[in-house]
């Protein structure tokens, strides 16, 4: 007698199949351990194809594809270019494609016009610190082609093309002329679009402005005047008095459109202008109401609370702020050294019992990193921290230096007093000052009360001659 294999213990195909085999063949002229080690093989064989399968590295040439984004220094329009360096292709590659799918029922043309309507710039780079406030103007996109002027060019082109042929138009049929009268109009859509392209893309580029614009328009007005001019006192007018009549109204129509983008950018103007002053007057009346009220309000509770009090100190804190919103208006504030000490001393009433009153006398020319916004800094710091009260800072700008003067009602001090190890006073004030050209000088306050600290800092001419 002997036992019959079951089929589906050598059914399959691969390494298991054949290891389940092997293993049966094992245990047919084996005891009972023979089956049991067939058993243990069968498992150690499911065992592997059941453990997982550790992951396949990714291939080196896999690798994140950039965004789809337009690049700020292009040709025309950048399209071409973001597109090549989102699909990793030579920018030719891409052009030639445009090119050719334009001439499919001008898929290419409506493409490149989906893109760049829809495709962003790419993300502007932070500007430098210290830039001046006009610096943003270099995150505008930089177009190196006249785009304005070829078109100019291939209106000329088409329009001449159309006068030329329209020699053979004597015994034209009625193909013949609308071919014409397309070529016409094609030249006379090429004279628009260069006026709207000189208007809203030329115009704010500061490598062509206004005078660009200008001259684009002339030339195009021009030489659609020629046009219109050629069509209704030409021998065309008497072969073709519809389609002539048509074209020529097209060229006079053309022209008003060259100049329809400038009327329209003017009202854009206008509009941005009144939008405006609407905002400043909601600004002045919230304004006033929030001084006869609100401010009203802060000042007071600062009278009662006392300037040195904890309730005081934030009425004024918020009162400062207040102010800030309402008259600096939307616009940031250069950075000098008049808005950084009146930051430095609305920090000092958070931090400190103080009350510090700045009082600015002429246009501040210094920055607000110089040595001379450091050491006032410092001064202030030291009047808040030991005084404590009332502390007053006092900045005047003439032409030939600028002086800061900080005053404390405290108990008062001389440089003498100070001892050996304390350098604040006399390193980051004094010699600070000395070093950077200016100086630093630690009196008495009026009547022996308090202290003045002055500094005085020379113009540039000053210090460089």
């Amino acid at each position: 007698m002997g036992w019959i294999p079951d089929s589906t213990l050598i059914r399959g195909s691969g390494a298991s199949a054949a290891a389940r085999a092997s293993a049966w063949m094992a245990a047919m002229g084996s005891s009972a351990e023979g089956i049991r080690a067939a058993d243990d093989a069968a498992a150690g064989v499911a065992a592997d194809r059941t453990s997982p399968v550790p992951p396949v590295a990714a291939d080196a040439d896999t690798v994140a594809r950039p965004p789809l984004v337009r690049p700020r220094d292009c040709v025309a329009t950048g399209v071409a270019a973001g597109l090549a360096a989102h699909l990793g292709w030579p920018v030719w590659i891409v052009r030639a494609a445009f090119v050719a799918l334009t001439f499919v029922a001008g898929a290419g043309l409506l493409l490149y016009v989906w893109l760049w309507a829809f495709v962003p710039w790419s993300p502007a780079l932070p500007s430098a610190p210290g830039a001046a406030p006009g610096a943003e103007s270099a995150a505008r996109p930089r177009r190196r082609a006249p785009v304005a002027w070829l078109l100019v060019g291939a209106s000329a082109a088409v329009l001449v093309a159309a006068w030329i042929s329209s020699r053979s138009l004597v015994r034209a049929e009625a193909d013949d002329w609308a071919w014409w009268f397309q070529t016409t109009l094609a030249g006379v859509g090429l004279a628009v679009a260069s006026g709207a392209w000189s208007t809203f893309i030329d115009r704010p580029d500061p490598e062509r402005g206004p005078r660009s614009e200008l001259a684009v328009r002339a030339t195009a007005t021009g030489l659609l005047v020629v046009t219109a001019l050629a069509l209704v006192f030409g021998p065309l007018a008497a072969l073709g008095p519809v389609p002539v009549f048509a074209a020529a109204l097209a060229a006079v129509l053309g022209i008003g459109l060259v100049y329809a983008p400038t009327l329209i950018a003017r009202w854009r103007d206008l509009t941005g202008e009144r939008t405006k002053r609407i905002r400043e007057e909601q600004r002045s009346e919230i304004a006033a109401h929030l001084h006869d009220s609100v401010l009203q309000t802060l000042a007071l509770i600062q009278n009662r609370a006392g300037a040195t009090s904890e309730v005081a100190r934030i009425a004024r804190a918020q009162e400062r702020e207040l102010r800030d919103w309402l008259y600096a208006g939307d616009a940031p504030r250069e950075s000098d050294l008049v808005t950084d000490l009146r930051d430095f001393a609305s920090a000092l009433e958070i931090d400190y019992p103080v009350t510090v009153d700045l009082v600015v006398v002429g246009e501040s020319r210094e920055p607000a990193g110089g040595e001379l916004a450091a050491a006032a800094r410092e001064a202030m710091l030291n009047a808040a921290r030991h005084a404590g009260g009332e502390v007053s800072v006092y900045v005047e700008s003439r032409p030939d230096a600028v002086e800061v003067f900080v005053r404390d009602r405290g108990p008062g001090f001389t440089p003498a007093d100070i001892p050996g190890d304390r350098l604040g006073v006399r390193e980051s004030i004094i010699g600070r000052m000395r070093r950077a050209g200016g100086s630093a000088t630690v009196l008495p306050g009026a009547g022996g009360v308090g202290t003045e600290v002055r500094l005085r800092f020379p113009a540039e001419e000053e210090t460089r001659g």
